[in-house]
């Protein structure tokens, strides 16, 4: 995806926004795992809020909370989806690549049908491949915020 920027002043822009990203999602060509997007950006940024409009445009019907202080959440997509499942992970707590691999990381990335979306990308930088999606977060004010594309 090529450098652009986004403003979203409501809940709804930022539904919206989710909604033409997930267009754009297909699992890698290359066969080569799973497609990673990575969600940085300060605390209340948007980075949980931004995974929930995401997995409610691929039709995730449960609830969808912050997997902070379980690290990580996998939601089934419902059938005919390119991706079989949505991966959220959230890397604030942890302190470096190893802690990925009690997660089954390196299994989970080496799944084509999985879609991950992972907060905090530069906590665990040493263990990450490149991202197909790279996503910072900039909070504009209360309501408001900036979403660019690396």
């Amino acid at each position: 995806m090529s450098p652009m920027r986004k403003e979203c002043a409501t809940r709804k822009d930022l539904q919206e926004e989710a909604v033409r990203l997930r267009a754009t999602l297909h699992p890698r060509k290359d066969g080569e795992g799973a497609t990673l997007i990575t969600l940085s950006g300060d605390l209340g940024a948007g980075k949980t809020s931004f995974t929930k409009a995401v997995a409610s445009a691929f039709g995730v019907k449960e609830q969808v909370t912050s997997p902070t202080f379980v690290l990580e959440k996998i939601y089934a997509l419902p059938e005919g989806e390119d991706f079989s499942q949505l991966v959220h992970i959230d890397a604030y707590r942890l302190s470096g690549g190893d802690a990925l691999s009690a997660l089954g990381f390196d299994e989970i990335m080496r799944d084509t049908k999985n879609l991950v979306l992972l907060e905090w990308p530069e906590r665990i930088a040493d263990a990450l491949p490149p991202a197909e999606v790279k996503i910072v977060f900039e909070v504009l004010s209360d309501e408001r915020r900036a979403i660019h594309y690396e």
